[in-house]
């Protein structure tokens, strides 16, 4: 009876350790340093505050670069965190810059922000042809980010589509026109960490980063 034994083989790999440029910069500098006392004229040695200079400059390099490897390392941190606690914003609705309007169910909500106070506010929703549906009038309304709601009702009295619309907004004080930056409602599905930073995933705003959130609700 013969019997074949496994023979088992190991593969030995050289391990190659990388420097950094800084650490070659170092044992450069140090070599050169050695080589130039050992050499150097007994009657006119190395200057010690030369010396003491170079490897000053040697050491705040090193130093830059284990600052830089830092900073890295606490902006990758930075940006875990920032994910982790977005992600907690998932299933909310979002106010930022936009002028898409959703329709659902016979309810749609948008908002706008006026710098300043007006005495006349309106809101006129539009559809896909740039067609005047329906317009709401907000009377006054106190600066800030103004919020406003539609039940899906046309100026003809007929219910419009679920779907997505868009909105203007038409503000003034004492009939001089005021500026106002339209502000769309976007449901939170989920969350990406992007070359951008944070971005949040909406239904009707897309992607946006969430340094352009002006509420959650």
């Amino acid at each position: 009876m013969s019997t074949v034994d496994a023979v088992t083989s190991g593969t030995s790999g050289a391990t190659t350790t990388t420097k950094s440029a800084a650490q070659e910069s170092e044992d450069r500098f140090l070599k050169l340093l050695v080589t130039q006392m050992k050499n150097q004229d007994p009657l006119n040695p190395l200057d010690n505050a030369q010396v003491t200079s170079q490897m000053a400059q040697l050491s705040t390099v090193s130093g830059i670069e284990k600052l830089n490897t830092s900073l890295q390392a606490m902006s990758s941190s930075f940006a875990a965190s920032q994910s982790l606690q977005a992600a907690g914003m998932i299933g909310r609705s979002v106010l930022a810059p936009g002028s898409s309007l959703l329709l659902q169910g016979g309810a749609a909500a948008g908002g706008f922000n006026l710098a300043q106070s007006v005495d006349h506010a309106v809101v006129t929703i539009k559809g896909a042809a740039g067609n005047t549906l329906h317009s709401v009038d907000l009377g006054a309304q106190q600066a800030g980010n103004v919020m406003f709601q539609w039940d899906g009702m046309t100026d003809s009295g007929a219910n419009a589509a679920n779907g997505t619309y868009t909105f203007e907004v038409s503000a003034s004080q004492g009939g001089q026109k005021v500026d106002a930056v339209n502000l769309a409602l976007g449901r939170v599905g989920s969350v990406s960490l992007g070359a951008s930073g944070v971005m949040l995933n909406t239904d009707v705003l897309g992607s946006l980063d969430v340094a352009t959130v002006k509420q959650i609700f």
